[in-house]
């Protein structure tokens, strides 16, 4: 199993309104690819939250294959989709991981 992590750091501005639209279509559209099969979305503790507001979502794969496929097919489709909703409003990054136990 994989989990593909990303973590995102939201402008207090549109945290709400981002966090309702992450919940109800996009995370569903992500799992609606297949690619993945399910999530946990988290909010990181004991940071500075003055500047914005701090999650990781996790998406878990039952193979590299499909981690893969995502990335290949989906994944820029998804970027251009969130800076076309959010602008400069988020800062990303992502991490691959893979479970141990």
């Amino acid at each position: 199993m994989l989990i593909y992590n990303v973590t995102v750091k939201v402008d207090l501005s549109i945290h709400e309104l981002w966090l309702q639209w992450l919940q109800d279509i996009y995370i569903p559209e992500i799992l609606g690819t297949g690619c993945f099969v399910k999530h946990q979305l988290l909010h990181l503790l004991e940071l500075d939250d003055r500047e914005g507001i701090t999650y990781a979502i996790q998406y878990y794969a039952e193979s590299k294959a499909n981690y893969n496929r995502y990335i290949s097919l989906y994944n820029q489709g998804f970027l251009q989709q969130e800076k076309a909703a959010w602008g400069n409003k988020t800062v990303h990054f992502a991490t691959i991981m893979e479970v141990v136990n």
